[in-house]
């Protein structure tokens, strides 16, 4: 049995104007909103009569000796109309206060648990009440749509409850994983910092064994050149492209060329030293036409296109 929601006091009050009102009506001493607890039942609303000797929250014992548990048993309307002659209620509970007469319905919960009865009680057999027995059903419905409304505001107050603790742990979860991405953005930064120092280290080394081991032979194989104007051309190309890595220059222009083919790399590079494609042509033993086809490959890779602007500017712009 899950657990019921409270009744609040301006729902109790509004039961109470029914019970007094009923009271009124049916011209009986007692009118009463009954609750059961299991393996008892109480009198939770009691009628203002002056005679009325039920008051709110006295107990009883569910048993077959309780007009109650004859409702709840039927699950309908109860009517006894003279205890005393009533050989099955003859020596019921209520009889102690001469409470011989008795309407009751059941009240339920909207999922169908019983929540209790109301009902009006007499000492005497009560036309009155017996012809107002369809008014209190009403008031039974009456009290079971607050019921309904109680139950759904309780539902409604326990989803709230969990979407919240829902949204708290959510929101845990994202403070912990933010705090976890903080933390690895710095470990990365720090790993990053440390890849850029080695990396730099190991230029410096490369650079240093670049002059110390390459540019000192470089001289010497000028000399044995010659004459020979392509030899001397690719030897300047050599010591330039030598002298950018040592000078840590040039890195733009070696990313710009990545995507050229060697012999489109070849063609950039002297277009670089300002050779014009006559000179190109002669220097690689190919036709002028196929050198320009190398240069319109190689401004559309670069994505110049159309645009006017001149291939030796972009390549001296990334030079650095």
């Amino acid at each position: 049995m899950r657990a019921m929601p409270e009744i609040p006091a301006q729902t109790l009050a509004n039961w109470q104007r029914i019970v007094d009102l009923i009271a009124r009506l049916a011209d009986v001493p007692a009118s009463l909103v009954m609750r059961s607890h299991p393996p008892h039942h109480s009198v939770h609303v009691s009628s203002a009569s002056a005679d009325n000797p039920y008051v709110p929250g006295q107990r009883f014992t569910l048993s077959a000796r309780l007009y109650c548990h004859g409702v709840m048993r039927r699950d309908g309307e109860l009517v006894v109309e003279d205890a005393h002659c009533d050989p099955d209620w003859d020596d019921n509970d209520d009889l102690e206060h001469g409470m011989s007469f008795y309407i009751g319905y059941p009240l339920k919960w909207p999922d169908g648990e019983v929540f209790g009865t109301i009902c009006v009680l007499d000492r005497r057999r009560n036309r009155r009440a017996l012809m107002f027995r369809e008014g209190l059903r009403e008031f039974a419905r009456v009290i079971e749509a607050d019921l309904a409304l109680l139950s759904e505001m309780d539902r409604r107050q326990r989803l709230e409850r969990d979407l919240q603790a829902a949204l708290d742990e959510m929101e845990g979860r994202v403070a912990d994983r933010t705090r976890e991405m903080e933390e690895a953005n710095t470990a990365l930064r720090v790993l990053l910092a440390n890849l850029e120092a080695a990396r730099a280290e190991h230029d410096a080394g490369i650079a240093q064994q670049i002059k110390g081991l390459v540019m000192p032979h470089l001289g010497k194989l000028r000399a044995r050149v010659g004459r020979d104007e392509t030899a001397a051309l690719y030897l300047r190309l050599i010591e330039e492209n030598l002298g950018r890595l040592t000078g840590a220059q040039g890195a733009g222009l070696a990313a710009l060329m990545e995507g050229l083919t060697p012999t489109e790399r070849e063609v950039a590079q002297m277009v670089l030293r300002g050779l014009t494609t006559k000179e190109i042509a002669r220097a690689l033993a190919r036709a002028t036409s196929t050198v320009d086809f190398h240069r319109m490959n190689i401004r559309r890779k670069l994505g110049l296109g159309g645009s006017g602007q001149g291939l030796r500017a972009l390549l001296l712009n990334r030079q650095g």
